[in-house]
């Protein structure tokens, strides 16, 4: 089903809430639900909210998160996919299909969120159970503005989507505003969530002090002057403070093999903070995970005639940021004659022999149904990760950099001369803080990379989180948060990845590298201009059309409660 502005996508959420989810949070069926007689136990609570982990984000899943996160941060090269070159070539427009999409979702997970805050505020459950389920909601309404503000800048928000269905011509607020929002939500999910998750997947209070790090830390940075190259103390110590809360928890913990990260039966594992939680076996709309049809390279891996990734596979720069010996890159990307054995297990397994001259996906590819029952035509039922364990510690440790931090992008490389053409994002600074080592170290040391450093980069973090978090829709994000405080350096390192040039390349499985093939001449390719506006995306063109105050003047948004204070103190 598909919507033309916020009007709609309001009245799509409205039909959300009021429709069968599949029990895959041990949630009970909630096809009965009605206005009147909803929200009387707790039971109910969990059956409203069980929607707000799949059904609502499965258009930002489906080819968003990794077209806009991998895409236009220039992980993945996909000349035939309409939903990744637009990001990759910085040309998308308010017509560009999985944009809309995008957003559409994100307002479906407020509309959704919205509607089971305010019917839990107005139900007859006990007043001391309201407020956790209240944080569930609120949890993902305050990640959904998180987003949209990292995407579009100044956007609509609502804590009453009645309101906004009877008057949908409103100015938006601006980003500060929505950062704000999306904060306070946070912390309230913070405040109210249980300290365990109630059912397995269920987002805890956990969760939002991981989301906090990500967005406190972003927040730091944000300022009206792009080029400021300092960012806010407060916020930094806020980011760690928050960091600290996750990484001291021994519930949570990093797995041992990265490669397990990404296999259906580790599910909810002990690195997952928040993940998108999808049916197995699910023939309705908006269930299930569709990413394996997007990356795997041909039906030998999927069994089925769903496997549309043969042309989408790795820039090259990427690959040549990995170490020799790391793990991650295996587990991230196949390349000629890698061999995976729980892929075509019924044959022995899969030897990769498909390209020499490519790198394709391989997380988020978990096979056919002979190598996992719960898979079938079109459907995977892995999670997709919001925020993990890994991530965390990389938030310490960038916001260990402290207050001024003057970046400089340098391209590397030459095509000419056969070496590989990077950039890099580097200062002076060096961190050597105790526990942002450990950190650091400790997402190392899993990759198989020793021994442990003494000190790191700024450019050495950079790089650790492109490749730790590579395909999970985040890189692009990374990007916006260093230009809000380092614009022109991030557009430089955007100019030294060089999106206008397709270099020919060559996977040595031998010595595991990757060569730019000198046999073969480099082609120069149309992409639009670096410059500032690529940091935020348009407004799609039906919300415009239907709301031409999107566009005007941004108008404070009210806040009607004080934020939670409290929360480092316990």
């Amino acid at each position: 089903m598909r919507t033309n502005n916020i009007l709609g996508i309001f009245m799509l959420g409205v039909s959300l809430l009021f429709t069968g989810c599949s029990d895959f949070l041990d949630s009970e069926d909630n096809s009965s639900i009605s206005g009147d007689s909803f929200y009387q136990t707790e039971e109910d609570c969990r059956a409203a909210t069980a929607p707000l982990y799949s059904k609502v984000w499965f258009h930002f899943n489906d080819k968003f998160y990794y077209g806009m996160g991998d895409g236009r941060g220039y992980n993945l090269r996909a000349p035939y996919s309409d939903y990744i070159y637009p990001y990759t070539d910085l040309n998308e427009s308010g017509l560009t299909g999985s944009l809309v999409q995008a957003w559409e979702s994100f307002y479906i997970v407020v509309q959704q969120a919205n509607k089971v805050i305010n019917s839990i505020k107005a139900g007859k459950i006990s007043e001391e159970v309201k407020p956790q389920y209240i944080a569930e909601a609120r949890f993902m309404r305050g990640v959904a503005y998180y987003y949209l503000t990292m995407l579009w800048g100044n956007v609509i928000l609502n804590e009453n989507s009645d309101e906004l269905v009877s008057n949908p011509i409103v100015a938006p607020c601006p980003a500060t505003d929505v950062f704000e929002f999306a904060m306070r939500d946070l912390e309230y999910a913070a405040k109210y969530l249980p300290e365990t998750s109630y059912a397995n997947g269920r987002v805890n209070r956990y969760s939002a002090f991981a989301m906090l790090s990500r967005v406190y830390l972003t927040y730091a940075g944000y300022s009206s002057n792009p080029n400021s190259g300092s960012r806010n103390g407060e916020y930094l110590e806020m980011a760690k403070k928050a960091a600290l809360k996750v990484m001291e928890n021994k519930q949570f913990s990093l797995m041992d093999d990265y490669a397990d990260l990404f296999k259906i039966e580790n599910n909810n594992n002990s690195e997952t903070l928040f993940a998108l939680q999808w049916v197995a076996k699910s023939d309705v709309y908006g269930e299930s995970n569709t990413i394996q049809n997007y990356f795997a390279y041909g039906s030998d891996v999927t069994g089925t005639d769903r496997a549309w990734g043969g042309a989408t596979v790795a820039q090259p720069n990427v690959v040549w940021e990995y170490e020799q010996g790391d793990t991650r890159r295996k587990a991230t990307w196949m390349a000629y004659g890698d061999f995976y054995p729980e892929l075509m297990s019924d044959k022995g397994g899969l030897q990769m022999e498909y390209s020499e001259t490519q790198l394709n996906c391989k997380k988020y590819v978990c096979g056919s149904s002979k190598d996992n029952a719960s898979i079938t035509y079109g459907s995977t039922p892995i999670n997709t990760y919001m925020i993990r364990l890994a991530e965390v510690y990389l938030n310490y440790a960038e916001a260990c950099f402290g207050t001024d931090l003057t970046l400089t992008a340098i391209k590397t490389g030459d095509i000419e001369s056969d070496s590989k053409v990077t950039a890099t994002l580097g200062t002076n600074a060096v961190c050597t803080d105790a526990k942002a080592l450990e950190c650091y170290n400790a997402i190392r040391q899993r990759a198989g990379l020793a021994p442990a450093k003494k000190q790191f980069t700024f450019d050495d973090l950079r790089r650790e989180r492109r490749l730790e978090l590579c395909l999970e829709g985040q890189y692009w994000y990374d990007m916006t948060r260093w230009a809000y405080y380092q614009q022109q350096a991030v557009m430089n390192y955007i100019t030294g990845q060089m999106r206008d040039t397709n270099i020919p390349v060559l996977w040595d499985a031998e010595t595991q590298s990757l060569k730019i093939d000198t046999e073969k001449d480099a082609t120069k390719r149309s992409v639009g201009n670096v410059q500032e506006s690529i940091f935020l995306l348009p407004y799609p063109e039906s919300e415009t059309v239907q709301n031409p105050l999107l566009k005007g003047t941004p108008e404070a948004y009210t806040f009607t409660e004080e934020r939670i204070t409290d929360l480092f103190n316990e």
